[in-house]
């Protein structure tokens, strides 16, 4: 490199003539300059025998050359204790024939023992004047061991190497920008604090890790930035949000904002502790999908959105107070276009600015982990969006995206796909997955679109995909990335949990990757969402020739660790409310509803429903609108809101029915076949044989009196007793139920209880003795 290089001294190298340096002036005019210290900053003066640096008592004579263009004139100040503006030491003078451009000799203890005072025209005939260190009179800033692992895509605190940081080098206050852009032919911050002018702070190439970096002394945090690149064509790039800033512009604004160096002070301590209890397999975990954004929308104060100090006040009692594990948000990453839900992200390491602050999220963590519950984030490592001001064709080449548009480019979602063969991509999308967990102390990250990277050919037509290297459809760097993510994560972030929303039979998701599985704790079980749904959506005299949409699930439910999703996917883009899945008339649908979520949380795996979806809402979900809140001044949505509370506080209360999610001892089937009366019939089983609660569940509007319910073993020895009846009077229902402790009878060995069954119900029994 041709970079300047300080000495432990803080001594440069002797100057050579910028008078012979034609080019490098050009350069630097032209905003093309990109080894901008070379020719910026301090460089010591030769003695006169034209090899050692001319020294005196005051120390050594340098050179300083600084370029601020439009100023109206810069003078070197002595620095003295703290940074403080000692008197003036030397006038620079313009180089002539290069505006903006100022040079000047001046006697120094060292090369950083100086101020620059600049003065500017104010824009109202006055002037304003500017004091401040040097930018270029700094040495390498990143230490050898982060470029080391920058290169090799291990930095795994990439949020506090690259981006904006707030920090001292030296004792002086200010700015480090870094960011990766190797094929770039110069890189300039711009923002604030320059007037955005890209030829004021080129960056310095550390050409081993091809990233840029730079010191700006005496900015502070809140400045909005960019970066202005030139690409390896010499064409300037639109100008670049940061990836890996921590903070952004409130949207339709696109600048990256510098984040605050304060560290949070968590109160979570407790929580964290137990947290891998809390979500081990054996754990209840029952999760309540969010779009912060529309959950609870100000009417009176044009729709806005709540924030997250809103949030924590009004989310966090009600998802409580329902009896919900987890809250999960939709993502909430910056993004630039809102109708995306989050989805399409430009700011993997950055919470978005609709929301507050970061300071602000972390608050409300902090206040989830304090009320005992848990916080998701859904996190999109899939694909980006091709916005200008982002990731696409970052440095003037494919740099996070591949450059074949059969690799690089989704057609469903118009997005650009994450290069993972390049050891930088796959340590930046790690390291953002760390950011969430370590820094903001989530509890876990549902991984989106987790199909979509398995396989090269995920909604391609033949001749739109290029096989891997063995020629088959598989995406080897995807596995081999998800791969190192889960691992990474399980290390170091103990209780954490990785989720996988993945729709295909591919094995081993939830295996660990030492046996050779992907290493996710869950998978969204998406066979039994759709098959499930379209049972309920038959109507009941036709559902007798779908019974297997009902039991299916069960042949492979045990094979993975499994989560059950009535996501926010399956109540938008015309396929309705999932209370208007359900047929008959209004009665019919509620009823039908109540049982098909009693069926839901008492079937093996952990639940997640989306916002609304407890209340029973008619209007599919739009994220400009709020849930219908109204409804509940209506005593039958009142009833669904109250199923799923009671059947949260039940699941959550009996082990029978979380225990062994994932554990084929944990289920038997009492009735599976009878489906000429749509009827059945469930054991589930704790770790205790008394822990035993029985399901029967009638997807008919026929009440069914005197139906007897077979059990074997000690189960048709025990008491039964009604805990939960989706028809219930308080529900909205019939209230035709059970009353009272209930026996086996039989001979010969086949016992059944015999029961009444009422319409469209789930009845949950609990074994007392």
């Amino acid at each position: 490199m041709n970079d300047v290089m300080l000495d432990r001294n803080g001594n440069g190298p002797p100057a050579a003539s910028l008078q012979a340096d034609a080019a490098g002036i050009r350069a630097l005019l032209g905003g093309r300059l990109g080894d901008p210290f070379r020719l910026l900053g301090p460089h010591r003066l030769p003695g006169k025998d034209g090899k050692e640096g001319e020294s005196g008592a005051g120390g050594d004579r340098y050179e300083i050359r600084v370029y601020q263009p439009g100023a109206l004139g810069v003078e070197i100040l002595a620095r003295g204790a703290k940074g403080k503006a000692g008197g003036v030491l030397a006038s620079l003078q313009p180089h002539a024939g290069a505006a903006g451009l100022f040079t000047g000799a001046v006697q120094l203890p060292d090369a950083r023992a100086y101020l620059l005072r600049v003065t500017w025209p104010d824009g109202r005939g006055g002037r304003t004047v500017q004091i401040a260190e040097d930018t270029y009179a700094f040495g390498l800033l990143l230490g050898e061991l982060d470029i080391h692992l920058l290169r090799e895509g291990r930095h795994r605190e990439l949020g506090r190497c690259l981006g904006a940081q707030t920090l001292q080098v030296e004792g002086v206050p200010g700015i480090r920008f870094a960011v990766w852009a190797p094929n770039a032919q110069r890189v300039s911050v711009v923002g604030d604090f320059n007037l955005w002018d890209g030829r004021r702070h080129p960056m310095r190439l550390r050409a081993e890790a091809g990233v840029w970096e730079i010191f700006v002394p005496r900015i502070t945090a809140g400045n909005r930035y960019k970066y202005e690149i030139v690409g390896p064509d010499g064409h300037l790039q639109p100008l670049k949000a940061d990836p890996v800033a921590r903070a952004t512009e409130l949207p339709p604004g696109t600048a990256s904002v510098v984040a605050s160096g304060a560290p949070f002070v968590w109160n979570d301590a407790a929580w964290m502790e137990q947290r891998g209890g809390r979500q081990a397999p054996t754990a209840p975990i029952s999760v309540y999908e969010v779009h912060a954004g529309s959950w609870l929308r100000v009417m009176e104060e044009n729709g806005r959105s709540l924030d997250w100090v809103e949030l924590a006040d009004r989310l966090i009692p009600y998802v409580i107070e329902m009896g919900f594990t987890h809250v999960e948000f939709m993502p909430i990453m910056e993004h630039p276009f809102g109708g995306s839900w989050g989805y399409q992200p430009l700011s993997q390491f950055a919470p978005s600015a609709r929301f507050g602050a970061p300071a602000d999220f972390a608050r409300f963590v902090d206040r989830c982990h304090g009320a005992g519950l848990g916080v998701i984030l859904d996190w999109v490592p899939a694909h980006f969006p091709s916005d200008a001001h982002g990731m696409a064709r970052f440095d003037g080449t494919a740099l996070y995206e591949h450059v074949d548009p059969r690799e690089g480019y989704h057609q469903d979602w118009n997005t650009l796909i994450f290069n993972l063969g390049r050891n930088e991509v796959r340590g930046f999308l790690i390291a953002s997955a760390l950011e969430w967990l370590e820094n903001f102390h989530v509890d876990a990250l549902r991984v989106d679109a987790v199909a979509s990277m398995l396989y090269r050919d995920y909604s391609r037509e033949p001749g739109e995909w290029i096989p891997n290297i063995y020629g088959g459809r598989e995406n080897l760097e995807s596995v081999a990335f998800l791969k190192e993510l889960n691992q990474t994560i399980a290390e170091r972030c103990p209780g954490a949990l990785m989720i996988a929303e993945e729709s295909t039979a591919w094995p081993g998701v939830t295996a660990p990757v030492a046996q050779g599985g992907l290493g996710f704790s869950y998978k969204w079980n998406m066979g039994w969402m759709h098959d499930t749904l379209r049972y309920v959506e038959q109507d009941p005299v036709y559902r007798r020739f779908h019974h297997n949409d009902l039991t299916f699930g069960l042949l492979y439910a045990f094979s993975e660790r499994f989560m059950l999703p009535i996501s926010h996917d399956e109540v938008v883009h015309g396929k309705g409310s999932l209370i208007n899945k359900m047929p008959g008339d209004i009665w019919q649908k509620l009823a039908n509803l109540r049982a098909y979520l009693g069926f839901m949380w008492t079937h093996p795996g952990k639940k997640l429903l989306f916002m609304g979806c407890e209340l029973a809402q008619w209007k599919e979900w739009n994220h400009d609108a709020s849930p219908q809140w109204e409804l509940l001044d209506d005593p039958r949505h009142r009833g669904v809101q109250q199923a799923v509370r009671d059947l949260n506080r039940l699941y959550a209360g009996e082990p029978a029915l979380h225990a062994r999610d994932a554990d084929s001892e944990g289920f038997r089937w009492a009735i599976g076949d009878d489906k000429d009366n749509s009827v059945f019939a469930y054991l589930r089983q704790g770790f205790h044989a008394n822990q035993q609660m029985l399901i029967v569940v009638n997807m008919t509007p026929v009440p069914r009196h005197g139906y007897r319910v077979p059990l074997q073993d000690d189960a048709a020895h025990a008491e039964w007793q009604e805990v939960f009846n989706s028809d219930a009077e308080v529900y909205g229902g019939s209230n035709l139920g059970n009353p009272g402790a209930h026996r086996c009878s039989g001979e010969n060995g086949k016992w059944a209880l015999t029961l009444t069954l009422p319409p469209l119900s789930t009845v949950i029994f609990r074994r007392t003795h």
